[in-house]
């Protein structure tokens, strides 16, 4: 921070220092008022560095959303192969691990998703998730297609906690440091910039400038609103689980 301060603080006394000598030197020419080639250059440029700052702030959030979407539905089609491994073991075995398996994705539907929004994972679903891995390491079962069905469950469930240490990952995700107050400044700057470079618009002239202002003021609310993974606009919602939960009554039940 103190690093960007003092970038900011030398490039405005490069600008005033600049002025100086030029006027000393009697090169150039005043150029005073709103029309003014600087003030035309100042906000040109000023208009590019919000756009900029702006599709940054759009396209980073959109890109981690749509990443975060493809990672519950990987995590979501390891619960349902592991469901289906769970069909293969003898019952009551296989039985309980179904269970457990609609009662975790239960959990995180209805109780989990909430508390993602608030940038975290539930630590009950962790402790979820591990009680499945130690029901399925500690079973007992005889014969070739019973202990395939086994390992086969153990894979899906490691699969399921990578898959959830992502979705951990994610649901921490934000843009970068400092980018929302950029966001800001640069549309403040924006819309302030013709009365800064000396401009008083009146009558018919306020329509444009309030259409400026109401239309930045919606681009930097859409920037902080999609900021979140799981909250706001773009949210990434359950729907992958709530798919699994649809597709466990046509998968054998075990037996």
């Amino acid at each position: 921070m103190l690093v960007f301060t003092l970038a900011v603080a030398a490039a405005v006394g490069a600008v005033f220092a600049a002025a100086f000598l030029f006027r000393k030197a009697r090169h150039g020419a005043d150029d005073r008022g709103p029309g003014s080639t600087t003030a035309g250059h100042a906000g040109s440029m000023l208009s590019s560095l919000f756009l900029l700052v702006f599709a940054i702030a759009i396209v980073v959030p959109w890109t981690t959303a749509d990443s975060a979407r493809q990672n519950t539905q990987t995590e979501s089609q390891a619960i349902v192969d592991a469901y289906w491994a769970a069909a293969a073991l003898p019952s009551p075995a296989g039985t309980q691990v179904q269970a457990s398996l609609r009662d975790y994705v239960r959990f995180v539907v209805d109780n989990e998703w909430h508390v993602m929004q608030k940038g975290r994972l539930s630590q009950e679903g962790w402790a979820r998730l591990d009680t499945l891995r130690a029901q399925v390491t500690g079973l007992q079962v005889s014969g070739n297609n019973a202990e395939t069905a086994r390992s086969t469950l153990l894979d899906r469930i490691r699969d399921m906690s990578a898959a959830r240490g992502q979705r951990a990952v994610d649901a921490k995700a934000s843009p970068p440091k400092g980018l929302l107050a950029l966001t800001v400044i640069t549309a403040l700057l924006a819309a302030a910039f013709p009365f800064l470079a000396g401009a008083r618009p009146r009558g018919s002239a306020l329509i444009p400038a309030a259409a400026m202002a109401a239309m930045l003021a919606i681009g930097v609310y859409l920037t902080f609103d999609i900021s979140h993974v799981f909250d706001g606009a773009l949210r990434v919602k359950p729907d992958a689980f709530t798919s699994a939960q649809q597709e466990f009554p046509r998968i054998p039940e075990s037996r």
